[in-house]
């Protein structure tokens, strides 16, 4: 039989590389819950009209990249491109409306597109995200910049830089985009297929356009921040202020407009500034009108997404200090008929917190503790009749290379005393 391997654009993650994406998760958690976020999961799968209207039908996730099929009652189902869509129908549907302002919540997801692969891009892939309902000032922007600032810092990710911007609200940006159509409609046939399709149905995504055709023409193009209405532009100060009252440092970046039809004023991303790995760790932005769009009543909204294989890979190359797996404690060795005798202490050890092994294999004594020297265990001994009638135990250290003789009970306090120091 021909062998089976993993779909294109999925990946196994295999120990010991699952310490790291531990590490980032509790991390990413312990931050969140220190700034009044709970933990939130939604579906891995959606009706496709929530995505169609959350997150654009001109999108080129909707477009694109969505693995979307029709299940046996003939519904169109699709596998989550995102969490901010799935998020906000939850806070719909479970009438997370009527608790108290801010509702702050956060996500630890798989999401699915089909694209191109890249490295550190693949069709299955992880997301950290925050979403903030409620608060429509400009203090929650810098607060939740804030929040991804502590989280970079603790991990130890350093070389990075916060890059942000404004796109309006839908009056300022109707105005721009007739002001910017006017500008790109004589550079029209020197765009890409693509660009020239936006061209009616989403201007504003033409700014964002990677093309090299299409780049020369964009960069003369009038800037949506240099257009904004009073209000925006008041808000957009505020949120500078507050950046800067936080001592976060930022830069203006206009060319900013995020991919997805749902984002209003603030937008932002973290970029690698690592050289060899520079690109957006992470992306979020203000959401004002998605509520509404999902069928709720206005309701502001912030949030961003945060790609974890991104982010590991990004503090692989800055080798930021990352924790291994968690070192097995002690190796119990079974002498003779004293396995029944191992077993149950390895059993109590485990009872007390104590990450212990013993023999499931039927192994010699001299492939027991091959196996344990393999292992990297720090603590081995041997059970025998002898040990069992004495009571006693000679604890070897593998590190040490020593050995003490301890009872049972002056070992159990021993190992957990040692385990407690390595966290």
């Amino acid at each position: 039989m021909s062998k089976i391997s993993a779909p294109k654009g999925t990946r196994d993650i295999l120990p010991p590389e699952t310490a790291a994406w531990q590490h980032a998760e509790k991390v990413f958690a312990d931050v969140c819950s220190r700034y009044g976020y709970q933990e939130i999961r939604i579906p891995t799968f959606e009706q496709t009209e929530l995505f169609q209207r959350g997150v654009g039908d001109t999108t080129d996730v909707v477009q694109k990249e969505m693995y979307t099929f029709d299940d046996k009652g003939g519904r169109s189902m699709t596998l989550r491109p995102e969490g901010t869509a799935g998020v906000v129908r939850s806070y719909l549907e479970n009438g997370m409306a009527s608790l108290p302002s801010p509702v702050r919540l956060f996500y630890n997801i798989t999401a699915f597109r089909y694209e191109k692969m890249q490295k550190g891009r693949y069709r299955e892939f992880h997301q950290f995200g925050c979403e903030v309902f409620g608060s429509e000032g400009p203090i929650v922007d810098a607060e939740l910049v804030s929040l991804l600032d502590l989280y970079f810092r603790e991990l130890g990710l350093k070389e990075t830089s916060l890059r942000i911007n404004s796109i309006g609200c839908p009056v300022c940006r109707a105005e721009y985009n007739q002001k910017l159509k006017d500008y790109l409609a004589p550079h029209l046939d020197a765009l890409c297929e693509t660009c020239q399709s936006r061209y009616d149905r989403n201007p504003l995504r033409i700014i964002d356009c990677k093309e090299t055709s299409c780049k020369p023409i964009v960069r003369e193009a009038p800037a949506l921040l240099d257009n904004l209405c009073p209000e925006c532009q008041t808000h957009f100060d505020g949120f500078c202020k507050h950046l800067e009252e936080l001592e976060i440092n930022y830069t203006i970046d206009k060319g900013i407009v995020r991919g997805l039809d749902y984002y209003t004023r603030t937008v932002f991303e973290f970029v690698s500034e690592h050289v060899g790995t520079q690109g957006t760790i992470c992306g979020g932005g203000r959401y004002d009108g998605l509520v509404e769009q999902v069928g709720g009543q206005p309701t502001p909204g912030i949030g961003f997404a945060l790609g974890v294989e991104r982010l590991l890979m990004e503090l692989e190359q800055q080798q930021a200090a990352m924790p291994g797996p968690a070192r097995p404690s002690i190796y119990i060795a079974a002498l003779g008929d004293a396995g029944d005798q191992a077993r149950k202490w390895t059993w109590k050890l485990r009872s007390l917190g104590i990450r212990a092994e013993t023999d499931l294999m039927g192994r010699s004594l001299k492939a027991q503790m091959k196996y344990a020297g393999k292992q990297s265990f720090r603590f081995s001994t041997v059970i025998g009749d002898d040990e069992i009638t004495a009571g006693k135990i000679r604890l070897k250290d593998m590190n040490e290379h020593s050995e003490s003789e301890v009872s049972f009970e002056q070992a159990e306090a021993l190992l957990a005393d040692h385990q407690k120091q390595q966290g």
